[in-house]
């Protein structure tokens, strides 16, 4: 019954702020109205979570905040569009992600809640740095569309450069997550745990 529940607050959550796309070029009178109903939405919402107790009320408040602070990023960025606005809405969305997860993993203990915890954060790092390789790479692009092809040539290595960047960030939170699964082991199947990691993400 409780777990009927909880699907039931959790897909009422999934309509909140699910407006649908606002039109461009917003007057400011149209995103003071966006704010508002999104403020509205969120304290309206919060009675929904507050039938809830312990961890589940925990994570509906997490998703409540989450999906206003998307919401927020999706309006300004609606209101004044631009690579950087964005940006913003990806970087909201991975905190969102984020958030949620960790909260999750405030049911288990020892090490299960370690590793939860870790890979909760690899996926925070992934998305946050593929949405920073993408801004990067946008302004390369930009840039070589103004310049010479010599400059062209620039720009196509900086967006390579940002594209590696983003995977190096991705490969340590991957390594963090997997050294950690190997502190359940002891003696020579710990150290074994652990050079496997290290070969695997390139760290030997």
């Amino acid at each position: 019954m409780k777990l009927l529940k909880i699907k039931a607050i959790a897909i009422a959550l999934s309509l909140v702020f699910s407006t649908g796309a606002l039109a461009q070029n917003m007057s400011k009178a149209e995103y003071r109205a966006g704010k508002d109903r999104i403020s509205t939405d969120y304290k309206s919402s919060k009675s929904l979570c507050s039938t809830l107790s312990g961890n589940a009320n925990d994570i509906c408040m997490a998703e409540l905040k989450g999906r206003e602070k998307v919401a927020l990023a999706e309006l300004e960025s609606d209101y004044k569009p631009s690579r950087k606005s964005h940006y913003e809405v990806r970087v909201a969305r991975a905190d969102a992600a984020y958030a949620v997860a960790k909260t999750r993993c405030e049911d288990k203990a020892g090490n299960t809640k370690d590793v939860c915890i870790k890979e909760a954060k690899a996926l925070e790092t992934a998305g946050k740095a593929d949405a920073m390789a993408q801004l990067k790479t946008s302004d390369a692009n930009d840039m070589a569309n103004e310049k010479s092809a010599e400059a062209r040539s620039e720009a196509s290595n900086k967006a390579a450069d940002a594209r590696r960047d983003a995977a190096a960030e991705t490969a340590d939170a991957q390594y963090g997550v997997a050294k950690e699964k190997c502190d359940t082991y002891a003696g020579a199947a710990k150290d074994y745990c652990l050079n496997q990691a290290k070969a695997r993400f390139g760290k030997l």
